[in-house]
């Protein structure tokens, strides 16, 4: 798993409150689904038309099963962005899928919070938690048009 960079210095952390994901958050994520696969550039009208893509739904559906790693953002009692991981076996391997014991994170920003360090801050206390738990990798697919791909490298992902 790659290093997390410091937490973000005071001054300039976001106006956010993280907790864990918990599995009356599923809605939610299937709303940070919809902007992380970039779902409307696809033509989708809505986050409800990602649960008949297995590829994608799997990334939500069931969530808070065991395993299942997670932590939203909240700005004023609103939840403004998710980050969240979980593992998948060979036979229904994920976009970026290494093996069975490597969780594979998603992460998805509500348009008006993008660009104010509430990704970072999710990515950074996810893969704190991973750390926390043992877990020694956490893989991810993305886009190479994809403005977080800076992100992702300045917290150490590799291709």
């Amino acid at each position: 798993m790659p290093e997390p960079t410091a937490a973000l210095p005071p001054d300039t952390a976001p106006p956010y409150a993280l907790r864990p994901a918990r599995p009356d958050d599923e809605p939610f994520l299937w709303a940070m689904l919809y902007e992380a696969a970039h779902a409307a550039e696809d033509g989708m009208a809505s986050p409800d038309e990602l649960q008949a893509i297995p590829e994608l739904a799997h990334y939500v559906a069931g969530w808070g099963r065991r395993g299942d790693l997670g932590v939203i953002g909240i700005r004023g009692g609103e939840p403004l962005g998710a980050a969240w991981a979980r593992t998948f076996p060979a036979n229904d391997p994920a976009y970026g899928w290494v093996d069975e014991a490597t969780p594979e994170l998603a992460i998805g920003v509500a348009p008006a919070a993008r660009g104010t360090g509430l990704g970072t801050a999710l990515l950074v206390r996810l893969l704190d938690e991973a750390r926390d738990r043992g877990i020694r990798a956490v893989s991810l697919s993305v886009r190479v048009d994809n403005p977080a791909l800076r992100l992702y490298r300045r917290l150490g992902f590799v291709a």
